[in-house]
């Protein structure tokens, strides 16, 4: 079983978790690239990205989701998520300040039913999704 970090009994639907917000630098794109294996040059060579049409490089996506999942993980526990999906809306741009949010959106039985996103300063959604947590 799990860390607990909620009690299932004190938690309600409009719940929020703490969110996590981080500046997104160039180099959070190379250190993501080595770790990852991921050196598409959209990601990292600024001449290549502006040749391809984009006014520079742009971060992983995969990096966005994993920020996410560590809020989602931060709020209900080591070990209790069940499922976390994820759909991309926007690309995400150096220097940016990428936010994540995480609220109870139901609660069935023993789980929690979350809406998770990632929004910009400007409040630009990056990412959406949903996840489900046991906590029982």
């Amino acid at each position: 079983m799990g860390e607990r970090a909620l009690d299932l009994a004190k938690v309600a639907p409009g719940d929020a978790g703490p969110p996590i917000s981080h500046p997104l630098t160039r180099t959070d794109l190379v250190m993501y690239a080595g770790a990852s294996g991921d050196f598409n040059p959209m990601h990292h060579d600024e001449i290549a990205a502006q040749q391809a049409g984009l006014p520079s490089v742009f971060g992983h996506g995969m990096f966005t989701a994993g920020l996410l999942a560590t809020a989602v993980t931060n709020y209900v526990g080591i070990g209790n998520l069940r499922s976390y999906r994820v759909r991309f809306t926007k690309q995400t741009w150096p220097g940016e300040t990428l936010t994540t949010s995480v609220t109870v959106r139901e609660i069935r039985d023993d789980r929690l039913v979350l809406d998770c996103s990632v929004v910009n300063e400007n409040g630009e959604t990056k990412i959406q999704g949903e996840a489900v947590a046991a906590l029982a």
